[in-house]
């Protein structure tokens, strides 16, 4: 693992794949998080892990029409190339601040030679919230942030739900109870119960945010923010 000497802090991005392509691909919310990465970066280093969302779906649901089949490592194949096409319209949006290839296995020390690393889906059984967990651990980053269409952790699907309600913290033990045990390809969670589990492990700091990039600023400047953190028991 390649680290550029003198930078700062690694954060841990993972960017929802509804934020990237929600239907057609969202040019001005990925130029202005670009925009925000360059200047960013100048100090700190950035990984960001990409979601394949409704596009994901979409061809999951293709296949599944197509074929009749139940199989979920097929349908989680599906997903995981949306998510590599998502990261690899990011890292060139992004250009010389993330000369490194996108990462496809996290459970490898990746090589870190710029400023940004962008990666995408590794393999079935998981969402890329768990790539992300990974790539924490390996780079020894201490906080995640998610960044998707909900801005906080509700205590049900606030689309479907009309009671549901948000929280501002909860701990791993809670989160759990929330997120369930099981993955399912196509799940809309806020964040992956696998990747729940490790992350409660690994006593890592999630903090689930929406798509305000000021609030994003914040966050990463150590101000008060809007969302829901996650810590450890």
């Amino acid at each position: 693992m390649a680290i550029v000497a003198g930078m700062g802090r690694t954060w841990v991005l993972s960017l929802g794949g509804s934020l990237i392509a929600p239907d057609q691909v969202d040019t001005q919310f990925l130029g202005e998080l670009g925009a925000l990465l360059r200047e960013l970066s100048v100090e700190q280093r950035f990984v960001v892990v990409c979601g394949g969302g409704a596009v994901a779906r979409r061809y999951q649901g293709a296949y599944r029409q197509l074929t009749g089949s139940g199989n979920d490592d097929a349908a989680d194949w599906v997903g995981i190339a949306a998510t590599r096409l998502n990261a690899e319209l990011v890292k060139q949006m992004l250009g010389d601040v993330a000369g490194d290839d996108v990462v496809y296995d996290p459970s490898v020390p990746p090589s870190f030679t710029g400023r940004v690393l962008v990666a995408a889906g590794w393999k079935p059984g998981f969402s890329h919230d768990y790539d992300a967990v990974l790539l924490a651990e390996q780079l020894r980053a201490d906080t995640l942030i998610k960044l998707s269409n909900l801005a906080q952790v509700y205590s049900a699907d606030p689309k479907i739900d009309a009671s549901a309600t948000p929280y501002e913290s909860l701990d791993w033990a809670g989160m759990t109870d929330l997120m369930g045990g099981g993955w399912a390809p196509g799940s809309n969670l806020p964040f992956d119960p696998v990747a729940t589990a490790h992350s409660a492990r690994l006593r890592l700091k999630l903090i689930v945010a929406g798509a305000d990039l000021t609030n994003l600023r914040r966050i990463l400047a150590g101000e008060s923010y809007h969302g829901t953190t996650v810590g450890p028991d």
